[in-house]
């Protein structure tokens, strides 16, 4: 993964405060190899690259803003439109960069001119009118003073924003088939810009220079995001025009980080974290008093937990409840201990390093090695850093907190999938000084944290576990560039908390037709299945979360879903079929944005009844009638009544569009449910082969949605 920083925002894992931490660059220099060094008016810019590969980053500013990279080499246009860009058909497009302000600017694209002026910061834009399909064409940008930009190879066609996590990030090289689907990928007109991982605290104007549209060639397609390539082949099959893709997804991330502050505050709970991201963005010192005593806060907070019982606190340390942990052998699930081989959830570590007074005094930066999947790490009860991800932690140490003699080491990891932990080689875990040396970390010891004491906050300047921090780095530089449709996969970090998440979506569905046009089609994939297979009814996050998908879907005439819980891997979070995930979505498309009457994503649901000691349910959107996959019924419905814990398995019996499903006590229910599980089995489909998705429904709804 790499992480950059723009405009003097720092993300993790360096941070946040780092510019108040480092005593001078130089200093910091000493332990961290810094690859290049980047200036702009008030912006110091470094990019650090440690062991584990990952881009860790530290900066300095002198200010908040740097309104101009010196990266983009002065051009006129904005980094998004370079060589082999694709511009959207049938509609004006925006286009906009940066100038002498004040300076007049001139367009010429095919036939077409347009004129525009740089206002008083150097910005201008202006707006092609509509063009039909077609290219490729060369785009010339002049201003008066005598500057001019030209790119060449511009396709006009239909362009599609591909966002969510790491299941649209996916590539093309681990999905099936990949040998030949590389073999045979040469395609001049599918091209993907694929937006680079950039995290922010404040909104962005422009993607990094170094991001380019490319075009679909053997070379080029492995890394490409394996769903939305393959939507867009598949769609090019009946609409035959260029697809430019634009993906901007990033790997674990949550749906709050992509959404603006605005947003957030629109769907309301957000207010605090919002208030002291804005804080961290003026005042990162105080950001980050502000968030060590909001977190000990939630934690002294917990059921059962008293003052004393503050593992950062070196004036409170006790034996009771702790045990030698055994870091070399890897993550907590590696670790032989039986509560822990499936364990998910929090854990705390410590150690105790003891320093002479030199040791102390020039103490610099604290390396912990991975740390997966979040951190809060303290020293001595100072808090010094938070971090997402699978990546090495390398946290600078503010003057002062160490002393001579015992220092109290504690970190606290949340981990909510798979590797868990503290982890890596142990020379990866030290004391850094400013002479190169270091002072090794050993003789840990863990405690695990009751499940009951739930999810801890999250630092809102956090990359993709944080509030805006994504709609800041990735959307908002795209600006108002002319789109067809966005398609989102995303969902599987909201699982653990998924009770805000359709209103979240929504929101998020409004803040892309904001931006990119008021009926801008939404395509949803729906959350595949991942985990055990149930044996009986029960509460699932990750149905919750396929819910709210399938009910925004099905609320709005210019969004569409593509079900895709059939085509999970039970042991593998991210599937490798996506092409037919893209098949899905392109059939979605079809119905959804260019208008071909056909059953847009399989049967769905459209009416329950009671009658006698029998459910009946019509579904709608069934090609031919409805079918059984391996044997004479289908399974994995469910009759439930109004309280939780209430479900039971029932047998169902298909007639032709129907499902009746018999409940002797068929007066008690009040809810039917399909394949509500992390991993449910679901043998429900049509004669066109499409699955009936996972949902619950009431008795008494009608759903309704052409």
């Amino acid at each position: 993964m790499v992480a950059r920083c723009l405009h003097c925002v720092l993300p993790e894992p360096i941070g946040p405060a780092a510019a108040a931490r480092l005593r001078t660059a130089a200093a910091f220099a000493q332990v961290l190899p810094i690859s290049d060094v980047r200036l702009c008016p008030g912006l110091l810019f470094m990019v650090i690259r440690a062991r584990a590969g990952a881009m860790l980053l530290a900066l300095s500013c002198a200010t908040t803003f740097c309104a101009h990279a010196a990266s983009t080499n002065d051009a006129l246009l904005n980094p998004l439109f370079q060589d082999s860009a694709v511009l959207q058909r049938g509609h004006a497009n925006p286009i906009w960069g940066h100038a002498t302000p004040g300076t007049a600017v001139t367009l010429t694209l095919a036939d077409k001119r347009v004129s525009s002026r740089a206002d008083t910061h150097g910005h201008w834009e202006a707006s092609l009118p509509p063009l039909p399909a077609g290219g490729p064409y060369t785009l010339t940008v002049s201003t008066q003073d005598g500057a001019t930009q030209t790119i060449h190879d511009i396709l006009i066609g239909d362009v599609y924003l591909c966002s969510g996590q790491s299941n649209m990030v996916l590539p093309v090289r681990r999905t099936l088939d990949v040998d030949s689907e590389i073999a045979n990928a040469s395609n001049d007109r599918i091209r993907v810009l694929s937006v680079d991982n950039v995290s922010s605290a404040t909104p962005l104007d422009s993607i990094p220079a170094n991001d380019h549209w490319l075009k679909t060639t053997p070379a080029n397609v492995p890394q490409f995001s394996a769903t939305c390539y393959y939507f867009a082949r598949e769609l090019q099959k009946t609409v035959d025009v260029p697809m430019g893709l634009i993906v901007s997804a990033w790997n674990g991330s949550r749906i709050e980080p992509w959404l603006s502050a605005q947003a957030l505050r629109s769907v309301g709970g957000y207010d605090d974290s919002l208030n002291l991201l804005e804080r961290y963005a003026t005042d990162r010192t105080q950001a980050d008093a502000l968030w060590d005593h909001q977190w000990k806060t939630w934690w002294l907070s917990r059921p059962g937990v008293t003052a004393d019982n503050a593992p950062w606190n070196p004036a409170h340390i006790s034996s009771k409840g702790w045990l030698p942990a055994p870091i070399d052998r890897g993550p907590w699930q590696h670790w032989g201990v039986p509560s822990l081989a499936s364990f998910t959830g929090m854990l705390w570590y410590r150690t105790t390093l003891t320093l002479t007074k030199q040791q102390a005094e020039h103490g610099v930066a604290l390396s912990l090695g991975i740390a997966n999947e979040i951190d809060e790490t303290w020293i001595n009860g100072h808090w010094i850093g938070t971090a997402y991800g699978g990546v090495a932690r390398v946290y600078a140490v503010p003057p002062g907190v160490l002393h001579e003699g015992d220092n109290l080491i504690t970190v606290n990891v949340l981990n909510t999938y798979r590797d868990g932990g503290v982890y890596g080689p142990a020379d990866q875990r030290t004391l850094r000084l400013s002479d190169g040396s270091t002072v090794p970390l050993g003789n840990w010891q863990y405690r695990v944290v009751p499940s009951a004491f739930g999810s801890p906050p999250r630092v809102p300047w956090q990359s993709t576990s944080g509030l805006t921090t994504l709609y800041n780095g990735m959307i908002a530089p795209l600006g108002h560039y002319g789109m067809r449709g966005a398609l989102w996969y995303q969902g599987e970090s909201n699982t653990g908390d998924p009770g805000n998440y359709r209103a979240l979506l929504e929101a998020l569905r409004s803040e892309l037709r904001t931006r990119f046009g008021a009926d801008l089609p939404m395509l949803i994939v729906q959350l595949s299945s991942y985990g055990p297979s149930p044996t009986h009814p029960g509460e699932s996050g990750w149905a919750d979360v396929r819910e709210a998908q399938r009910e925004v879907a099905a609320e709005d005439a210019h969004s569409g879903l593509a079900v895709t819980v059939d085509i999970g891997e039970r042991y593998d979070i991210h599937p490798a079929n996506k092409q037919e995930v893209g098949r899905r979505l392109a059939r979605a498309a079809r119905h959804v944005v260019y208008g071909e009457a056909l059953p847009p994503s399989g049967p769905v649901p459209a009416k329950a009844k009671h009658d006698g000691d029998t459910v009946t349910l019509a579904f709608k959107d069934v090609t031919g009638q409805l079918v059984a996959y391996s044997g004479d019924h289908p399974i994995g419905f469910e009759l439930c009544g109004a309280t939780q814990g209430s479900c039971h398995y029932a047998q169902a019996d298909i007639h032709s569009d129907q499902i009746v499903l018999h409940a002797p006590s068929a007066n008690t229910v009040t809810r039917v449910r399909y394949c509500w599980a992390d991993s449910p089995i679901c043998t429900l489909y049509d004669n066109a082969g499409l699955p009936a998705g996972p949902f619950e429904f009431s008795l008494s709804s009608t759903h309704s949605h052409s």
